[in-house]
């Protein structure tokens, strides 16, 4: 164990795990103890802490604890993402999937859940802009966490976010050194909003949408967790309409919502069109 961690003895790993399920969704086993404590320490000292028992009863009890579980979220989560990440999945979104919808129903929302600083849904904005898709689509983000919404709300990105960039970004950034800023056009195309995936009912106060992302969250979740995410995924999404999530991940044993398809070499989860 790293030394700065404070100890995390079996009984309080087993409720501060429990209470962190509960409340954010994200699943950690006994396995994983040493890498849990790591992860949560600096934010207890950070809370003048020096017990992780009495920051779990902080967070279980106190007035505060709704925004300090937002704060822990980001310290137990790789918010890992740059413009252009597996860019073929969301080619043949907007190429294949995406233009018979429109044809069908004129207008499409798209909702990219957990997007992090905004890389993932400011890449579909300039594409959808490139193909003149844009004003027939509404783009909405969420995250639970505000720090990283702000992040993404100013539309300015740097370092790990630009290592990958796909030859049609230079359409998308306007350049300053080695810093790079939306399009203004781009930026406003994107409604961001705070939102917590464990809540049936936020989920549900999205409204319909005909597209959904969620790609590389659900590996944070225990396997009960992802199918009740899975369940309100599909009681939001239009019939038809699409599910994406990440390459490493699957909804096949999760029962008959959505039925697996394959579209120009990326697999995506449809709901039954009836």
């Amino acid at each position: 164990m790293n030394p700065r961690a404070l100890p995390l003895s079996s009984p309080v790993f087993t409720i501060l795990s429990g209470l962190i399920e509960e409340r954010l969704g994200l699943f950690f086993s006994p396995q994983d103890s040493d890498i849990l404590a790591e992860k949560i320490s600096p934010r207890a000292l950070e809370r003048g802490f020096d017990s992780l028992l009495d920051y779990y009863y902080y967070l279980r009890y106190d007035a505060g604890a709704a925004e300090e579980l937002e704060q822990l979220a980001e310290a137990l989560v790789v918010n890992e993402t740059y413009i252009g990440r597996e860019l073929d999945q969301l080619t043949a979104l907007v190429d294949v999937l995406l233009p018979p919808l429109l044809a069908e129903r004129g207008q499409a929302r798209i909702w990219s859940a957990a997007c992090s600083t905004g890389e993932e849904p400011f890449t579909l904005a300039g594409m959808l802009n490139d193909r003149g898709l844009l004003p027939k689509v509404e783009l909405l983000a969420s995250d639970i966490s505000q720090r990283v919404l702000a992040v993404a709300k100013a539309g300015k990105f740097s370092g790990r976010s630009l290592r990958s960039l796909p030859p049609a970004s230079s359409r998308w950034l306007d350049y300053d050194g080695a810093t790079a800023r939306l399009k203004p056009e781009l930026l406003r195309a994107v409604k961001f909003r705070q939102l917590n995936l464990n809540e049936r009912e936020s989920i549900q106060s999205m409204g319909k949408v005909d597209v959904i992302l969620c790609r590389n969250v659900l590996i944070y979740f225990r396997d009960a967790t992802i199918k009740t995410v899975a369940e309100s995924f599909a009681s939001v999404l239009n019939p038809g309409g699409y599910l994406l999530i990440g390459a490493s991940e699957s909804l096949l044993r999760f029962g008959a919502s959505f039925r697996c398809e394959e579209h120009g070499g990326a697999f995506f989860y449809r709901k039954d069109p009836a």
